[in-house]
């Protein structure tokens, strides 16, 4: 059986890490079937909103497989760190939205995973840390830079360097995760908010997170130009003209991606 599954239905992908034996922890052939669904989801017009998950009832991921890590030497590792660093940034930069569905523990790469995504939700009894620090590493695929973006410079020092775990309605109170649900809701939540996204032009979502994600650390004249050639692949659409029909109609739009 394969380390993900990938499926799709009505738009969503549903992209669940599947190693629940080992708390889905990431070995190199995980990462690397991971990598080629991101490139099939990233290419596939069809995809609207990306939920990722982990089997099981235990973990969203608890990291890299540290009894793989063991018997790999240093180029070995090298490798393996540039394989998850390279897919958690593809991931970021999918122009689709994301969201992860924290089902369990989510620590060092399952975090970063998490944190990769635009949306975390996550149950309400699972903990969550970046604790590679514990183990004489630092985060490699992200945490020490999305982190601080997230929640500040000095909180995402003290848990990075503390390599301290935490609670989900910590890290709601935090902003790392949107909500905290019961484990029976967890995936209708995430559902749910994909809908919302869903009934908007799929065009405009992925420009609107491209304006965002862009202009996020650039100054604020920079930014705006980024919004306004974001704005400009929009005009010529066809979903902008069917909005704009439906409105005048009092009729939901009926949008296409076009």
């Amino acid at each position: 059986m394969s380390t993900v599954q990938y499926t799709k239905e009505n738009y969503i992908a549903y992209v669940t890490l599947n190693r629940p034996d080992v708390l889905n922890c990431f070995n190199y052939d995980m990462l690397k079937k991971l990598q080629d669904v991101v490139t099939a989801i990233e290419l596939d017009p069809e995809v609207r909103v990306v939920i990722f998950t982990g089997a099981g009832e235990k973990a969203f991921s608890a990291g890299a497989d540290l009894k793989e890590r063991k018997t790999l030497n240093e180029t070995e590792v090298r490798r393996n760190v540039k394989a998850i660093r390279d897919v958690f940034n593809q991931i970021a930069s999918l122009p689709q939205p994301t969201i992860a569905a924290v089902n369990g523990f989510a620590f060092g790469g399952g975090f970063e995973l998490m944190i990769a995504c635009d949306f975390a939700i996550a149950i309400d009894d699972t903990q969550l840390g970046l604790t590679e620090t514990s183990w004489a590493i630092i985060p490699g695929a992200g945490g020490t830079q999305r982190l601080p973006r997230l929640i500040g410079e000095t909180k995402a020092k003290e848990l990075i360097l503390t390599a301290r775990k935490f609670s989900s309605q910590d890290a709601l109170q935090w902003g790392i995760l949107i909500n905290v649900v019961q484990r029976e809701e967890l995936m209708s939540v995430c559902e749910n908010l994909a809908k919302e996204m869903l009934k908007n032009g799929p065009v405009a979502l992925r420009q609107a997170k491209f304006a965002i994600n862009q202009g996020m650390n650039v100054d604020l004249q920079t930014g705006l130009a980024i919004e306004s050639k974001a704005y400009e692949i929009i005009i010529p659409t066809e979903d902008r003209v069917e909005a704009l029909q439906a409105f005048s109609e009092r009729r939901p739009a009926n949008f296409t991606g076009k």
